[in-house]
């Protein structure tokens, strides 16, 4: 615990950091192999789907969270942090150095996970176009222009998801209510995000975070990707998920409390044994 005290904020942005940085070597390495990898095995789509990188995604969350967990509360996403500061008393002078410390494992991750997979990118897509960008950013219906999702139908999903997101983070974690026991928080959270992909990844590619789009969409720019800013439009995108989920983060805390957080027990010692119960009315 004194180890815990002295590390202070440069060991919880230490934790954002290398926790962020595995949610996305998982996230973006996953997309990479299916994407760039199976675009050329023999027939093409031979190293995995839609679901492998729901589940990959999710994985690289639960394990992110382990190992940022102890230190920082590993939120791992801008979104969540804004929200526990709004309607969790989580300190306001630390939302833009956890959002930092997050976009910069988110980066760092990135260029790892391009640099790995250069020759597939390189064989699969010599001219770094949106075929492959979206392994690191994420496109408007996942770039399928005959799915007419733009700019503004994105936003509205990316909202709708990181509310869910937020809400149901919050749900799990909040000791008042019934979270997981033994230690499965993590992985409890990971299940949410693949729930999320699996329902709402048609229209945006279920970003819900803003960190985990920014960091690898400049990546990807300094490395080759020129259009990495743009849809398949040729609109300027990358806002999408950066303002959709802060926006959603926000609604989904809101619900959360107005919901269910004012109807919960107040934070008394309950008998030895018990569960929390409602207050009588």
């Amino acid at each position: 615990m004194e180890r815990l005290k002295r590390s202070g904020l440069v060991g919880e942005l230490s934790a954002e950091f290398l926790g962020t940085m595995i949610l996305i070597l998982f996230g973006c390495g996953v997309v990479a192999q299916v994407v760039a990898g199976g675009a050329l095995t023999d027939p093409p789509g031979g190293l995995g789907n839609h679901d492998s990188i729901a589940w990959a995604w999710g994985l690289g969350v639960t394990l992110g969270v382990y190992v940022a967990g102890r230190l920082s509360g590993a939120h791992l996403n801008p979104a969540v942090t804004l929200a526990l500061a709004a309607f969790k008393d989580f300190p306001w002078r630390k939302v833009a150095p956890y959002s930092i410390a997050q976009f910069a494992g988110a980066f760092v991750a990135a260029l790892l996970v391009r640099w790995n997979y250069t020759e597939a990118l390189a064989k699969a897509d010599p001219g770094h176009t949106l075929k492959t960008q979206i392994v690191f950013s994420t496109l408007p219906a996942n770039g399928n222009t005959a799915l007419p999702v733009h700019e503004w139908g994105a936003f509205r999903d990316q909202v709708i998801g990181t509310a869910i997101l937020v809400l149901l983070i919050f749900a799990v974690t909040d000791l008042l209510n019934n979270p997981p026991g033994a230690n499965l928080g993590p992985f409890v959270v990971g299940l949410i995000v693949v729930a999320i992909g699996m329902a709402f990844g048609t229209n945006a590619g279920y970003a819900i975070n803003p960190a985990r789009d920014l960091g690898p969409r400049l990546a990807s720019f300094l490395t080759g990707y020129g259009g990495a800013w743009r849809d398949q439009y040729g609109n300027l995108y990358f806002w999408v998920p950066i303002v959709g989920p802060l926006i959603g983060g926000l609604v989904g805390a809101f619900f959360y409390k107005v919901f269910i957080t004012r109807f919960l027990p107040s934070p008394e010692p309950e008998p030895e044994g018990t569960l929390p119960v409602p207050p009588e009315k």
